[in-house]
């Protein structure tokens, strides 16, 4: 039995995590930790959980989560770095759910990020974890930066055609919709229902920080003499829960390409990513709680621009579900295991 620590577990992504792993069968919830909620039950805080798990919360602690064999951070940007180097030099699995290790270079995180990076000398060490391009990578890997929500749902999108260059890779442009979840739990005046419902705005227009890491992911399945891939990129908030919806633009530098068989093959082993037949329109509904990407693909009046559409949960894919999807890779186990859960419908 895998035994596993959480650090951060009262948000969002924490109780995803909670309530895929209290029914995961090859793991066990050891420590869940929170500075705020030291000594309440998770279950009061949580009530879902009644009967599911019997923890309390308890301050950080290296020497009670080098106890685990893997220790979950779904903590804000920033804080993961104080803990990190103690528990990788312990020899703890770890697998990052904050963007604390998703950029590879350190200026760039500095940049979007607004501060100076505690632990820089572990980011070369870091595996980005996408298992749908580096699998392999994360078999063996300590430490695992679990991919951004956004990033997630637009590296999905454009991969397959920026693998076969089959598109000007230099005019890339991701207009993305997210429910109020991706923003978190903390209460901010932005994200109260009675300013959200009934509404839809794009935000963060002249610069989101989830742009290097999709940028830097796009440009590592492309073959080293392509043009760098640049996106333009405009996230939107939806007036929902979870969910985000991915619409991408490419032009194509192949107008022969068979576009619905090269997604088909691209991901007909990935167990998270369903290619819906020709013609379909994939909806958040369909992938509410669950740890899959759906995907849709056309090239509107054939004119030589190609619309992928792309839907996961930005909690689940997005976030906690790949980060047990990573966990199941790293410790040997069938890659779908504690996730075969079906959408909420409704």
């Amino acid at each position: 039995m895998i035994q596993v620590g959480i650090v951060g577990g009262t948000g969002y992504t924490g109780v995803e995590l909670l309530r895929l792993l209290v029914n995961h069968p090859e793991a066990e919830v050891r420590v869940i930790t929170s500075r705020a909620e030291s000594g309440v039950r998770v279950d009061e805080l949580y009530p879902s959980l009644r009967g599911f798990l019997d923890l309390e919360f308890t301050v950080p602690d290296v020497a009670e989560l080098v106890s685990c064999d893997v220790v979950f951070f779904a903590t804000p940007h920033g804080v993961a770095q104080a803990m990190m180097p103690e528990l990788i030099s312990r020899g703890v699995r770890v697998i990052d759910l904050s963007a604390d290790f998703r950029i590879r270079n350190q200026g760039v995180w500095e940049m979007w990020y607004g501060q100076e990076h505690g632990c820089p000398e572990l980011i070369e060490q870091a595996v980005y974890g996408l298992p749908e391009v580096n699998r392999e990578a994360i078999r063996s890997a300590q430490l695992v930066a679990c991919p951004g929500c956004y990033p997630t749902a637009t590296q999905l999108g454009f991969i397959p055609l920026l693998e076969k260059n089959l598109v000007d890779p230099g005019d890339l442009i991701a207009n993305a919709a997210s429910g109020v979840s991706g923003a978190g739990r903390q209460g901010k005046i932005d994200n109260l229902m009675s300013e959200v419902s009934d509404s839809f705005k794009a935000y963060a227009c002249g610069g989101h920080r989830h742009l290097p890491e999709i940028e830097q992911g796009l440009r590592d399945v492309q073959s080293t003499e392509a043009t760098p891939a640049k996106v333009t990129f405009v996230p939107h908030l939806l007036p929902m829960i979870r969910g985000i919806h991915a619409t991408l633009y490419a032009t194509l530098t192949d107008s022969a390409a068979d576009l619905q068989a090269l997604f088909e093959e691209r991901y007909r082993d990935e167990p998270f990513v369903d290619v819906l037949p020709a013609g379909s329109h994939p909806q958040t509904r369909t992938v509410k709680s669950v740890n899959t990407c759906r995907i849709s693909v056309f090239e509107p009046q054939q004119r030589g621009k190609v619309v992928v559409l792309s839907v996961i949960d930005n909690l689940t894919k997005g976030a906690s579900g790949q980060a047990v999807q990573n966990m199941n890779i790293m410790f040997g186990l069938n890659e779908t295991t504690g996730l075969n859960q079906v959408a909420i419908l409704p």
